[in-house]
């Protein structure tokens, strides 16, 4: 009898030991990962617009008429990463815009387009939804400026939030018709804003190599 309580507790040590030692399981991989590593918080992540496309703020849903911009960069850096599946948060610190035109009948250029009330709050969650929040009490809001007939016009669009797909495919963020509010501006300015972009790869420029991020 003793012998065999012997084993049986020796047995339940060498369990514990190998538990112990045991890696990770595919269960504890993070929402964000990059190159096959987790991404830790406080890594920064950055992207570009993808090859070939534009960044596009036009007075419809359907058409073509507004501004096009064919330069755009975002920098954000990670808050949370939990294991997934869940939602990791990020804090967008910059987005950009540059080489930006227009089409609109009595302008003559855009002399920058810039987004205001930084930072916001961005969630990336394990199906690949993404949005964008602005702190509370706040708005997410891009100021356009243009040059026209009539002089330099400021025109001011506001949005509650922002949603986006990540795909894994090519390390994208993709925003379609996200609907903005002109909230002050002349006649010239279009009343209301729909922005479309893709940005692509995601990268974390923290790590080495600064390579492509996937959502898990």
């Amino acid at each position: 009898m003793r012998t065999r309580s012997l084993l049986a507790l020796l047995g339940t040590a060498a369990a514990l030991s190998v538990s112990a030692i045991a890696p990770a399981s595919a269960d504890d991989t993070p929402v964000l990962t990059a190159g096959g590593v987790a991404v830790a918080t406080g890594d920064v992540l950055t992207a570009s617009l993808a090859s070939g496309t534009a960044a596009t703020l036009y007075s419809s849903a359907t058409g073509t008429s507004g501004v096009s911009c064919a330069a755009s960069t975002f920098t954000a850096s990670v808050t949370d990463n939990p294991t997934a599946p869940a939602t990791a948060t990020e804090s967008l610190s910059a987005h950009t815009f540059g080489s930006c035109t227009s089409n609109v009948i009595g302008v003559l250029g855009v002399t920058s387009v810039t987004v205001n009330n930084l930072p916001y709050t961005t969630t990336v969650a394990s199906g690949g939804t993404v949005t964008v929040t602005p702190a509370a009490g706040s708005t997410i809001q891009t100021t356009v400026v243009l040059r026209t007939l009539l002089g330099s016009i400021n025109c001011v669009y506001q949005a509650p939030s922002l949603t986006g797909t990540a795909s894994n495919t090519d390390n994208s963020i993709t925003f379609t018709n996200q609907a903005f509010a002109k909230s002050s501006g002349s006649s010239l300015c279009f009343s209301s804003g729909y922005f479309t972009a893709k940005y692509a790869p995601v990268s974390d420029t923290t790590q080495s190599g600064s390579p492509a991020v996937t959502v898990n």
